[in-house]
């Protein structure tokens, strides 16, 4: 998490901002912070779908994020364009228990383009701008190992 930058290492490395858990790390259950160490890829949503596509429990809901769609939910949490779930690989630390990752619905996600980036503000998540996250579920699949520091 430091400098809020995920790296994509392949023949040449990307660097994408993100913004990481407003609360900073953690990996407790209800924490609302975003967990540290090695997790994997488990799941992948939103395969061909458009950019800023809305996601309600993984499931596009048929609307694309507008600053008219924004202003009727200004409180809302946006889930947007792709998701890449996440599991904890570390048992006691982000798997299993209380702790878990993944029951803790741990993503990264797009978010609205207005959102800042390179500073914490996210729920535990880690949001990305929705070209960048296109861009990275273009290139991992499900098993990609994670590392979150």
């Amino acid at each position: 998490m430091a400098g809020q930058w995920l790296e994509l290492a392949g023949p040449t490395t990307q660097r994408f901002p993100v913004s990481t858990a407003a609360v900073g790390a953690g990996q407790g259950q209800g924490s609302g912070a975003t967990p540290r160490g090695r997790h994997l890829v488990r799941a992948r949503f939103g395969d061909g779908l458009p950019a800023g596509a809305v996601f309600e429990g993984r499931k596009f809901n048929g609307q694309i994020h507008s600053p008219t769609l924004a202003a009727q939910h200004p409180d809302r949490d946006w889930i947007l364009s792709r998701i890449l779930w996440l599991g904890g690989l570390e048992p006691g630390h982000n798997q299993g228990g209380d702790v878990d990752s993944f029951r803790r619905f741990i993503y990264i996600h797009g978010t609205p383009d207005s959102e800042p980036m390179g500073v914490p503000a996210s729920h535990g998540c880690i949001r990305m701008r929705n070209q960048d996250v296109i861009t990275l579920f273009d290139q991992i699949g499900v098993g990609t190992q994670v590392n979150i520091v």
